[in-house]
């Protein structure tokens, strides 16, 4: 295992470094008049255009290095969009956001806790459940959203809404997530650190306020099962990946590996090596936002709706990964580079994961009649990072596979969020007993991925794919008749894959429908292979959900592209998240509910696909007080891109097991 770290290798698509963050804020205030209680809410690359990107590619034309810099200035409640060059040192843009509110930030989440923990109205709350030490009571800033901010508070003003939790004891490991203070709701003006109103709708049970049982996960709790024996991961030979710097290569693969503090990975240029040739598949890849809706009417938690990406940054969330737990075998890491509300630079260590997996059976053939046997071992690559989002853990893992296929899989796991309830009540349906007196309200957790597409360099175009029934004819079933004009289905059997082409984005708004066998599948009509089928990648769903939310409800306004599956756009520099660059406090229909209802056209275009992968949540004792990760995914699968299948040339285990062990650095 070696530690990555950034190579002479230099690609306009790099994350910004360490020493480009302090630089791009050394530019910015030589030139402009930064607040002391301004906020450097991110600093990140501005990444440059495709024109751009070509230019370099084709003619080694390095583009300007760019830093995109979002801070907010407290003392005039404004928030400030500005673009500095690095490479001409100078600041090419300043502009006053108007009217938005930028994602909260880790610093914000620290000081809102203690702001709350010091109001003296917060901490009668407490003492009046029989609290002795309110200090013990921690307090989990949520992002406030709109509709369920008080009538009496303003809006404008950049608010976070506290939970409170009380721990047991001061200690330190000691959680308080096991007793809510259910009922307690305190709103918190970011920009001045006040608490603007104290809401409280007192406990669900007067005589019981709490549940009377703590929470007992971590190691020195718990007695272990004795029955586990070690389960190690030995590459004798070092793992079969290359990287130089972001540049990654494997089994074909070849893609460049990126970062941004709103989104956390970013996979750039994926393509796949075939006779010599790298052939381009996707352009740019990422989770761009997330919806994480609550269904409890109840007044303690129906407020409960976060868009974990764009209010929270959920790359400012990742965690260090370490050696063993997150990864076996071996690995390689990157660090990401990212910056304090200061300014100052931040490295996080261990941000993204890199290792192999063996993962089952890649193909067999065995043939009785020549008593002969072929079987070929799956292997995969696994490019992972881990967000700690509150009480959530979210694991985002892309494994690329040895058939040229892809998949998106995202983990949830950590603790469920959680009530109080009286101790004779019963909230089935609504929520669900995890543990006496405490409930889990029902919830989804919808991801939108947005993959800019771009098969065997484009333009493309998307089809829908679904099987479709055949009338058997006027005179019914025939299973031994002829098929004819009028009778195309005399036996009854016949179905085929319908292919139907969406001309535009109205078209492309679509739910799955597994039971039809629906998929979509992006097409370049001008490449095609030696069958002169024109080259294509498939998206294929697998488990997913429908958002059961009135269209009217605070939820769907702000979150509009969990109302389906799937929307596709032609690609535009601007359009980067589906619910808008600053959906934090914004009342909604941003993203891509506005940017479809023009209805642009599809065909023969730089198609992005944005695929809603959801997951629904009707809790159990079994989750608590820790979630067994729940894990939901889609692929991506070639069709008609290659002549044969890609996996015919991975080699048997025994061939593998032979091969002298070479001299090798991992990483």
């Amino acid at each position: 295992m070696v530690q990555g770290q950034r190579s002479s290798e230099h690609h306009p698509l790099d994350p910004l470094t360490g020493e480009e963050i302090d630089g791009a804020v050394s530019i910015l205030t030589g030139e402009k008049a930064i607040g002391e209680e301004s906020r450097y809410i991110k600093i990140e690359l501005s990444e440059p255009s495709k024109e751009a990107l070509a230019a370099y590619e084709n003619e080694n034309q390095e583009p300007e290095r760019k830093a995109r810099i979002v801070i907010r200035d407290s003392s005039d409640r404004k928030t400030v969009e500005a673009i500095v060059s690095l490479t001409e040192d100078s600041v090419d843009s300043w502009n006053h956001m108007e009217g938005v509110q930028p994602s909260l930030t880790i610093e914000e989440f620290v000081a809102c806790e203690e702001t709350v923990k010091s109001n003296e109205e917060w901490r009668d709350a407490l003492r009046e459940r029989g609290v002795e030490d309110p200090g013990l009571g921690m307090v989990d800033p949520w992002a406030a959203g709109y509709e369920f901010i008080p009538e009496d508070v303003d809006r404008s003003k950049r608010l976070a809404h506290g939970l409170t939790y009380l721990r047991s004891s001061g200690e330190d490991g000691d959680e308080g997530y096991s007793r809510p203070v259910t009922g307690l709701h305190t709103f918190v003006d970011l920009d001045r650190m006040d608490v603007v109103k104290v809401v409280d709708y007192g406990p669900p049970d007067d005589n019981s306020p709490f549940p009377p049982e703590e929470m007992a996960y971590r190691e020195d709790d718990v007695e272990f099962r004795d029955d586990v024996t070690a389960y190690n991961v030995d590459q004798p030979g070092g793992p079969s990946w290359e990287v130089n710097g972001r540049k990654l290569e494997w089994q074909g693969w070849h893609m460049r590996v990126g970062w941004t503090q709103r989104e956390g990975l970013v996979l750039h240029n994926i393509g796949y090596e075939d006779e010599g040739e790298v052939r381009s598949i996707i352009d740019r890849a990422s989770c761009a936002e997330m919806s994480v809706p609550y269904g409890d009417p109840e007044v303690n938690d129906r407020f409960k709706g976060v868009m974990d990406i764009g209010e929270y940054n959920i790359g400012r969330l990742a965690k260090s990964l370490s050696n063993g737990c997150d990864c076996l075998g071996e690995m390689h890491y990157w660090d990401a580079a990212m910056n304090t509300v200061n300014g100052e630079v931040n490295i996080l260590e261990n941000a993204i994961c890199l290792h192999e997996e063996d993962n089952g059976t890649l193909w067999e053939r065995s043939d009785w009649r020549t008593d002969s046997s072929e079987v070929r071992r799956r292997r995969r690559l696994v490019v992972s990072f881990v967000a700690a989002v509150g009480n959530y853990d979210y694991i985002f893992n892309w494994y690329f596979y040895q058939d040229a296929s892809i998949e998106v899989e995202v983990r949830l796991t950590g603790i469920n969020s959680v009530s109080a309830v009286g101790a004779d009540e019963d909230p089935s349906g609504y929520k669900e007993l995890v543990a006496p007196q405490l409930a889990g309200p029902i919830h989804q957790h919808f991801f939108n991925f947005r993959l800019d597409m771009n098969i065997d360099d484009g333009p493309n175009s998307l089809y829908r794919v679904e099987n479709q029934p055949v009338p058997s004819g006027p005179e019914g079933l025939d299973p031994m008749g002829e098929v004819d004009e009028e009778t195309l289905n005399p036996g009854g059997n016949a179905y085929y894959a319908d292919r139907e082409k969406i001309t535009s984005e109205g078209e492309a708004k679509d739910l799955i429908d597994p039971l039809n066998g629906r998929y979509w599948q992006i097409v370049n009509a001008q490449e095609t292979n030696r069958l002169n089928r024109p080259t294509s990648y498939r998206l294929m769903p697998s488990g997913n959900v429908k958002a059961p939310m009135k269209s009217d409800s605070s939820v769907m306004k702000r979150s509009g592209f969990i109302k389906y599956h799937l929307w596709a756009t032609p690609f535009r520099e601007s359009e980067r998240f589906p619910a808008g660059d600053y959906p934090n406090q914004h009342p909604g229909g941003a993203g891509l509910p506005e940017w479809t209802e023009a209805d642009r056209n599809l065909e023969e275009e730089d198609i992005v696909l944005w695929y809603t992968l959801g997951m629904n949540h009707v809790t159990r004792p079994e989750d608590w007080p820790i979630l067994p990760a729940q894990v939901y995914s889609f692929k991506l699968q070639p069709t008609n891109f290659f002549e044969e299948s890609p996996a015919i040339d991975v080699p048997p285990q025994h061939a593998i097991r032979n091969q002298d062990v070479p001299d090798h650095e991992s990483g």
